[in-house]
């Protein structure tokens, strides 16, 4: 019975090898994709379907008269992420997403788009009026799908315009767009609008510390198996 502690942990061990040779392989993947080069937006859903994270140009205006809010949020720091990574709280500062109606002149459809953080005291759209682009623009994004509500996380609150989790059907139904939505990149902001860049790709990775768990169990017990049986019968 003891032994069967040894070969469980080191299962475990191995299983943790695979699993991070896996995680390492999706951010690879997830990195190349928000860095290629960006393709037309297609409007296919089930084509969209497949795309999450791809980059895609739109041209068209903004309808700045239907700004939804996604909140709280901080704005995105792959390397602060990292190092919070399993952490109970994290640090920095609070703020909103601001998601804005686009129409696509050239596609002839109204979209969602992410244009990035803003902090609290810049929510109002009249305290950035500056950033509220009115004439047509082109700008690169990245495809978002809709995302379950985690545990813990509240309802949207449609009727105060509060937003807690992305809900690209509901967000669409209330300002009257196509199901779509995309995440500005950084390079489409706005001088006094809101921060593009706001796409979170950092996945945790603590699969090393799981396999060093493992593996320092199954050699510890082993060695007990081996002191207690082997080592006692060669006395």
């Amino acid at each position: 019975m003891l032994l069967l502690i040894p070969i469980t942990t080191f299962g475990l061990g191995t299983w943790q090898v695979k699993r991070r040779q896996w995680k390492l392989k999706l951010i690879e993947d997830l990195r190349r994709l928000t860095t290629s080069e960006p393709i037309p937006l297609p409007i296919d859903a089930l084509e969209l379907n497949e795309l999450e994270y791809r980059r895609v140009k739109v041209r068209g205006h903004f309808d700045h008269t239907k700004e939804l809010y996604i909140l709280p949020r901080s704005p995105v720091d792959p390397e602060k992420e990292k190092m919070e990574a399993g952490r109970l709280t994290s640090s920095g500062d609070s703020g909103a997403n601001v998601i804005t109606p686009f129409h696509c002149s050239d596609l002839g459809i109204t979209i969602l788009v992410n244009r990035g953080y803003v902090p609290k005291n810049k929510l109002k759209p009249e305290t950035r009026m500056k950033g509220q682009a009115e004439s047509e623009v082109e700008m690169v994004g990245v495809v978002r799908l809709t995302e379950v509500r985690k545990p813990f996380v509240p309802p949207n609150n449609v009727d105060r315009n509060c937003w807690y989790y992305r809900d690209v059907e509901a967000m669409s139904s209330v300002v009257g767009a196509q199901p779509i939505f995309i995440d500005a990149d950084f390079g489409s902001t706005t001088p006094g609008g809101p921060i593009g860049g706001q796409t979170r790709v950092t996945l945790r990775n603590e699969h090393m510390q799981y396999i060093v768990t493992w593996y320092g169990l199954c050699t510890a017990t082993s060695y007990m198996w081996f002191a207690k049986f082997i080592k006692k019968i060669k006395l």
